[in-house]
């Protein structure tokens, strides 16, 4: 993959921060969604599943009616989960057991092994990850900052992780992999990121209840962010989707203004109605709004 220069990659942000002044943030609840082109799919994490690391995540994926999964790389019992030949042909079974697909991997072990700190295996791990995206047919990582990993105010520690991937990002070129950073970050300040690391490879997993509840004006967000986002995470902290806080009508708007068409991944969120109830209620919701290719 091409590396992009910071010179351009900023002149490039320059030119969508301009055009905010006329798409404006969210549009409003009665707002029309455009007549585009379909093409999402519906995912849910292993861990809200609560099948965190475990090849059951795809019997669940398949009850809720949802597309995929996305896998944990490793948990606090098992740091090496996915880099071993043995689990991956027993994930692979799986998904094509349930006819479920894979949808990303999640490194959700850098919320209490912080890529930012000195303990060597969260680099490790990140650069395994990609062998693991090779090995699973997918080409998204996401990188968790937060928790011990956090990095809102906390410039030393991004300092570091962005030397960290300066050294990570090359491989994952190569391998045709992105290395997607989701935190309490502004659009603003995961931008800064990507243009200090220099890479195409590292990019963005936007999370809309996160950056709601940080008080960021998401739709704006999104499109000031545009082909940095790799993959979505659909979470309300406030209720049943369409019940809670996150317009997602106007969600849909925004990213059809950035042309995303993908994966959206369910992850957290309220279950009033049981865990698996309310899985297929959120999923049977987003589907209305952002439906499969026809």
């Amino acid at each position: 993959m091409k590396t992009i220069t910071r010179r351009k990659m900023m002149a490039k942000t320059a030119k969508v921060i301009a055009g905010l002044t006329l798409a404006g943030g969210c549009a409003g609840p009665g707002s029309k969604l455009p007549a585009r082109g379909k093409g999402f799919k519906i995912g849910v994490c292993d861990w809200t599943a609560g099948q965190q690391g475990k090849v059951d995540s795809f019997a669940v994926a398949k009850r809720i009616g949802v597309d995929g999964v996305q896998l944990s790389f490793n948990t606090a019992d098992d740091e090496s989960l996915l880099c071993r030949v043995e689990e991956q042909k027993k994930f692979l079974a799986a998904a094509e057991k349930q006819q479920v697909q894979i949808a990303s991997i999640g490194i959700g072990r850098l919320n209490d092994i912080p890529l930012k700190g000195g303990d060597p295996r969260p680099e490790r791990w990140v650069s395994e990850s990609i062998d693991v995206c090779k090995a699973m047919g997918v080409n998204v990582v996401l990188m968790a900052f937060f928790v011990k990993g956090d990095l809102l105010g906390d410039k030393r520690g991004t300092d570091v992780v962005v030397e960290k991937l300066k050294r990570i990002a090359p491989k994952a070129e190569k391998a045709g992999a992105y290395l997607a950073i989701e935190s309490w970050l502004s659009a603003e300040e995961h931008l800064d990121i990507i243009h200090r690391v220099g890479s195409p490879a590292v990019k963005v997993y936007y999370d809309v209840a996160n950056s709601n509840k940080k008080g960021y004006d998401i739709c704006k967000e999104i499109r000031m962010l545009g082909e940095q986002i790799v993959e979505f995470h659909a979470k309300d902290y406030d209720g049943l989707y369409g019940k809670g806080s996150i317009d997602f009508p106007a969600v849909r708007e925004a990213i059809d203004d950035i042309g995303y068409r993908g994966w959206l991944v369910i992850e957290g969120g309220k279950t009033p109605l049981g865990l698996e109830p309310s899985l297929r209620y959120d999923a049977e919701y987003l589907r209305k709004i952002f439906p499969p290719k026809g």
